[in-house]
């Protein structure tokens, strides 16, 4: 039984911290067997920022015909979706935002057109992750990204019991993840844990 796992690394920098601690995170799953992980840089592939049209409320798909049409089959037949961001300003970066914003077909199929986001047999069977990094040391520094994170997961039928955090503040320079204490062995005791739980999901036995 294949583990597919989607990942979008949301920072307009590459491999900084945030990407770093996502690599860290795909690196720890593909070491288990039978798991397909798929990375993107966000900054290398073309999502414009929503337009509001609403268009996606009839049409069932967005007009913007630019790479969101081929990631939004993708996330949807992903069982495990993951996004890195840093904090930029206290909120999430504008490229991940544009993937959220546009994730509003999402909201539209299911909301509005009352259309399914997957098959039946496959609710409540898929996991979201967010990793983030921020330069501030204040313990508040991730409030206002978290309900963005929330509104994609929701729209994509990930409960929040199934969503997974790991935000890493006080990492400013680029590499500075690599030298916090707990960081990269947080995410390998997420990749793993997220992994086992997917494998309960699906009624796997090893």
């Amino acid at each position: 039984m294949v583990i597919k796992v989607l990942a979008f690394a949301g920072s307009p920098r590459r491999h900084g911290n945030s990407e770093t601690l996502l690599d860290w995170v795909l690196e720890e799953m593909e070491k288990q067997p039978g798991v397909e992980v798929e990375k993107h840089a966000l900054a290398d592939i073309n999502i414009a920022p929503c337009k509001g049209c609403n268009a996606c409320e009839k049409l069932n798909a967005c007009i913007q015909k630019d790479d969101i049409v081929w990631v939004e089959p993708k996330i949807i037949e992903a069982d495990i979706i993951i996004l890195s961001s840093p904090i930029f300003c206290m909120g999430i970066a504008a490229q991940p935002k544009a993937l959220i914003d546009r994730a509003q077909v999402f909201r539209s199929r299911k909301y509005v057109l009352k259309l399914p986001i997957v098959p039946p047999e496959r609710k409540g069977k898929r996991i979201g992750i967010f990793l983030a990094s921020a330069g501030q040391d204040w313990d508040y520094v991730f409030d206002a990204a978290i309900p963005s994170v929330k509104c994609l997961f929701n729209v994509i039928d990930v409960k929040n019991k199934d969503i997974r955090y790991l935000m890493v503040n006080n990492v400013d320079e680029k590499g500075a993840i690599n030298d916090h204490p707990t960081a990269e062995a947080d995410a390998v005791a997420l990749a793993d844990d997220v992994i086992a739980t997917m494998r309960e999901m699906k009624g796997e036995r090893l």
